[in-house]
């Protein structure tokens, strides 16, 4: 079942996250990746700016996560994330139906360049790639990113996204 999930369970959040991250070691650069890969702290830094989070339970378990923001005149997929233990179950593709069922706007989601599945993901569901000058124009605008994560980052916009914009 997809539900939002409160703020207040952050803690819950934040476990998903950080067990879903553990796919990115050694995909993700050493001078990028740090342990937990997102703080409690942090987390609640990104709710505070407007992240809000759907979740996947089952049997009353939090398995999978998917936070949105609405930025400027798009929504950013934000922090999408299933525990390794349910992973290829489909819970990242209810997620994202989910989310693109909610919401009229362009979507985006930002990756790392090296998680080669997670750009396969979402090119099965109707996602594009955009070219490297797009993807830095794209980073600069909506996200708030080292230079650093923008030479490691890909962009993927979401069905309907024209060509020409960027």
């Amino acid at each position: 079942m997809i539900s939002s999930i409160s703020n207040s369970d952050a803690e819950r959040i934040c476990e998903v996250i950080n067990a879903g991250a553990t796919a990115y070691l050694g995909a993700i650069p050493d001078d990028c990746w740090h342990e937990p890969y997102m703080s409690l702290e942090e987390l609640q830094g990104e709710i505070e700016a407007g992240v809000s989070f759907n979740g996947h339970f089952a049997y009353g378990e939090l398995q999978g996560v998917m936070g949105s923001q609405d930025v400027h005149d798009v929504t950013l997929i934000r922090h999408a994330y299933v525990r390794p233990e349910h992973q290829g179950r489909g819970i990242g593709y209810e997620l994202l139906a989910h989310l693109l069922s909610e919401t009229s706007r362009s979507i985006l989601v930002g990756t790392w360049a090296s998680a080669s599945w997670a750009i396969r993901f979402y090119e099965r569901h109707g996602f594009r790639l955009t070219s490297r000058d797009e993807t830095r124009q794209l980073l600069d605008r909506y996200w708030t990113v080292s230079d650093r994560q923008i030479e490691e980052s890909v962009v993927l916009v979401g069905p309907g996204w024209p060509e020409s914009r960027g």
